[in-house]
């Protein structure tokens, strides 16, 4: 991280979209200032695993939109990308940094760490902490009963279909998740299970799908009451210093020496995400040992049918459908609000990774990002 004075916003400006550009970027490479924050430690006992290059013809790639062709330089510049990092057989075909990121920049994952989060629900059932998918919350928080989660499944809560009343409206005072937003700044202990406990239910569980950053902290509670650690602390241990990461991360905290934001707040090095995200295009293996649980992976990237409907949304992580006719498969991501991803395509081994500072959460992107991804598998898949 760079040690020079920097000019950084509030929280609640960052996720309102009301920063300037520059203090905005200072912001998402220095979100370990914005709350408390704990290390999740690369560890010392495995060296750096060195990421091989192999340069490939991206800077000719057409991207294809709705709107028109579109190019490499296009997609950087147009979606405000302040780095970009693609693999394919995990050695890099592209590796950028701008707007005075280095490889030593530690970048804001926002909605990443919801993928993150699930992934550590499939090293806790592998480990014997959570029995099945089918268990009911309850059994590990019983704070739960009794209130709109009472009766709702573990599966039903990675998948967002609980039935709980939510708006995840960021720019929204009034909506809930700035309610939580202004639980976290609070940094009370508990006050967001809580605030989730108290919700009301508008959907009988597993009918309907409503995206909640809330229930993405009903995980963090699940997986602190079912191991018996932090986050951060399972994290290190299960995964993050067995890959080789080249350096700790952190990961913001509900309250000082409280429980992980496991929504939010992971801020990492792209090659350190391009590691986490070939560790799951290698389904969930390290070193021949087995981390996830077998099918884990696919599962969690798969679309579902909810309520009679096919829905694009895994275990917190997007299906990234191929266009049709192309003949290529389906891939899928972890997403973040302003533009963070990484996209991961098992079956053409290609990843990509993703930071960008877009001027509002949602929407300001001028090409799709999906296209984007797309296109490059048709480039170099």
């Amino acid at each position: 991280m760079n040690d020079r004075a920097v000019k950084i916003g509030s929280a609640t400006d960052a996720y309102s979209g009301r920063l300037f550009p520059t203090e905005q970027i200072e912001t998402f490479r220095n979100i370990d200032k914005l709350f408390p924050s704990r290390t999740i430690s690369r560890g010392t006992s495995t060296a750096v695993s060195e990421l091989a290059t192999r340069a490939l013809p991206l800077d000719d790639m057409t991207i294809e939109t709705d709107q028109g062709d579109y190019d490499l330089y296009d997609y950087l510049a147009r979606n405000r990308v302040t780095a970009l990092l693609i693999a394919k057989d995990e050695r890099i075909a592209l590796e950028r940094y701008e707007y005075g990121n280095t490889p030593d920049t530690r970048w804001m994952s926002m909605s990443m760490a919801k993928s993150v989060s699930t992934t550590l629900v499939g090293a806790a059932i592998q480990d014997g902490f959570i029995d099945s998918l089918e268990d009911p919350l309850s059994k590990y928080l019983p704070i739960l009963k009794g209130g709109a989660y009472d009766g709702v499944s573990i599966r039903q809560l990675l998948q967002m279909t609980s039935g709980a009343h939510w708006d995840e409206t960021h720019t929204d005072p009034n909506s809930e998740r700035r309610a939580v937003l202004e639980l976290q700044l609070a940094q009370k202990p508990g006050e967001i299970l809580k605030y989730m406990s108290g919700l009301k239910r508008v959907a009988e569980p597993g009918t309907h799908w409503n995206y909640s950053t809330g229930e993405t902290h009903v995980v963090g509670e699940l997986l602190r009451a079912a191991t018996g650690e932090y986050l951060s602390d399972y994290l290190s241990r299960k995964i993050w210093s067995r890959l080789g990461m080249e350096s700790d991360a952190s990961w913001w905290l509900e309250a000082p020496d409280g429980l992980e934001v496991a929504g939010s707040g992971i801020a990492a090095t792209l090659r350190d995400y391009a590691r986490f995200g070939h560790f799951i295009m290698n389904d969930g293996v390290i070193a021949g040992e087995r981390i996830l649980t077998e099918g884990w992976v696919k599962e969690a990237g798969s679309p579902r049918e909810i309520g009679g409907q096919t829905l694009d949304y895994g275990f917190m992580w997007w299906p990234v459908r191929a266009p049709a006719g192309t003949g290529f498969e389906d891939g899928f991501s972890a997403r973040g609000i302003f533009g963070q991803y990484m996209y991961i395509n098992p079956a053409r081994r290609i990843l990509i990774v993703v930071w960008s500072a877009r001027a509002k959460p949602l929407g300001s992107e001028v090409i799709p990002d999906n296209d984007f991804f797309n296109a490059v598998v048709k480039t170099i898949g």
